[in-house]
């Protein structure tokens, strides 16, 4: 379980970040047919990606977390040692789900219901960058709702052949701006998309009237 690419504060507007990361694979998966199968993982983690967590994670306001991704972050981190484990045992954290009866892990807030209007208040709160961790679920949503303002992935070179995909069928079609692409010495590449809003989108060419 990895953490990585805590990004900067917000630029310019009054309003907090909402950032995806995730480590995917190359025919889009973020883990394998079972829960939490991220072996794979190890393909792209180094040296490189762990200062890369280090660096960013001091720019980081909270974590936001679905169930699932939560149950696995809670039972793997408290026992960890070292800089990556004491931000995420420390780091607020949100899980949204509606079936969870209580969350343990330290500083975790649970939200039962209205997980968008949640999020909408939470960006509008004073604070760094909110991220988003794994929880495909939970992204789904937010980018139907265009609440992401940045979507952080690490390609890892791997093709894994079957798993549970990042992105969902159905979703709709959705530009990106490409931000960034940082190549890695493990043959990785982290790449910063910024989503493409009803508002950036150029106006329609106007036609005259004969």
């Amino acid at each position: 379980m990895r953490v990585a690419r805590l990004t900067s504060l917000n630029r310019g507007n009054d309003m907090r970040k909402l950032i995806m990361w995730n480590l995917v694979t190359l025919d889009g998966f973020f883990e394998g047919p079972k829960s939490w199968e991220i072996d794979w993982h190890d393909t792209v983690w180094g040296e490189e990606m762990e200062q890369y967590a280090i660096e960013q994670s001091k720019s980081t306001g909270a974590l936001l977390f679905g169930r699932v991704t939560y149950e696995g972050m809670a039972s793997y981190w408290p026992s960890e040692k070292g800089e990556i484990a004491d931000f995420m045992n420390t780091i607020p954290k949100v899980v949204f789900s509606r079936t969870l009866k209580k969350a343990d892990w330290n500083n975790t807030r649970l939200v039962k219901e209205n997980v968008v209007e949640e999020v909408r208040k939470l960006k509008k709160q004073p604070g760094k960058t909110l991220f988003v961790f794994g929880s495909a679920d939970l992204s789904a949503t937010l980018l139907e709702h265009g609440l992401f303002d940045e979507l952080d992935l690490a390609l890892t070179p791997l093709l894994l052949g079957h798993g549970n995909p990042l992105f969902k069928a159905g979703s709709k079609r959705l530009k990106m701006k490409l931000l960034e692409a940082r190549p890695l010495k493990s043959g990785g590449v982290i790449l910063r998309y910024e989503p493409e809003r009803a508002t950036d989108a150029p106006a329609p060419p106007r036609t005259s009237k004969a």
